[in-house]
């Protein structure tokens, strides 16, 4: 989103996440209230309220819109940084799902220094953002570094890893048929 731009308040039957990757967001609700959005910073909007968004450095953000009777394990209206939503375990794999639906899952994942997933497929297509520290994706074949606020697509059953080689976080976003 251009620096000085807005998008005006509207309202929705649906919650949407917002994800800011890069500069800074103000989501504002048609009452006057406003959230400032940092890096890497997310926001659920609520059902039936007028909410917009609105940037003064410019922003690069994911709306993710979820469907009626999909369940969120987090209060909307309030600002959320994913990555502290899991901690990190020494040796370990640490997850906790947002969403478990049967047409989408929604994960935040924490990998240890030296942890990660083996090669396997996805059932359907899946969007990666990287939320803290550094890993490394394999993907059909080919090895590619990521770093927090970048973000990486699978295609389905698209073959590929994830291996931490610092500490890691990030969320999996995946659509299911």
């Amino acid at each position: 989103m251009a620096e000085n731009t807005d998008i005006s308040a509207e309202i929705y039957s649906y919650n949407k996440i917002i994800l800011n990757a890069r500069g800074e967001l103000i989501i504002f609700y048609g009452d006057g209230q406003e959230w400032v959005l940092h890096e890497m910073e997310g926001f659920i909007t609520p059902i039936d309220i007028p909410v917009g968004i609105k940037t003064i450095t410019g922003s690069v953000y994911t709306e993710i819109r979820l469907k009626e009777g999909i369940t969120l394990n987090l209060k909307d209206g309030e600002v959320l940084k994913l990555a502290d939503l899991v901690p990190y375990q020494e040796g370990r794999i640490v997850n906790m799902d947002l969403i478990n639906d049967p047409k989408m899952k929604f994960v935040i994942m924490a990998f240890d220094e030296g942890t990660g997933l083996s090669e396997h497929a996805a059932p359907g297509e899946a969007l990666i953002f990287a939320l803290d520290g550094q890993g490394i994706i394999g993907y059909e074949g080919k090895e590619h570094a990521i770093k927090a606020g970048e973000n990486f697509k699978f295609a389905k059953n698209g073959k590929h890893f994830v291996r931490a080689n610092s500490k890691f976080k990030m969320a999996l976003l995946l659509t299911l048929e």
